[in-house]
């Protein structure tokens, strides 16, 4: 889990096409991370349609999101922001 990496994620709740310029997408710049390795290890997690070559993860119940990021370039290596979910 000590794992620091800032990956910039969209606001929560933003309901806005994903596949616009960065800049013109608010967001937060996130460094706290869970890493992991297999996206089956989720239990209720889906994807966004690709964003260049970046999944979003959301909630698959209600699509709140983004809580977390998975960059297609290595399908090994899914991280899920700290604040943007809760957790003990």
């Amino acid at each position: 889990m000590d794992f620091i990496l800032q990956l910039f994620l969209p606001s929560m709740r933003q309901r806005v096409a994903l596949g616009t310029e960065e800049s013109s997408v608010q967001g937060d710049m996130l460094q706290e991370h869970w890493f992991v390795d297999d996206m089956y290890t989720f239990e209720n997690v889906g994807f966004t349609k690709n964003v260049n070559n970046i999944k979003y993860l959301v909630c698959a119940d209600c699509e709140i999101g983004p809580i977390g990021w998975h960059c297609l370039d290595d399908k090994k290596s899914f991280y899920v922001a700290l604040d943007r979910v809760q957790h003990e």
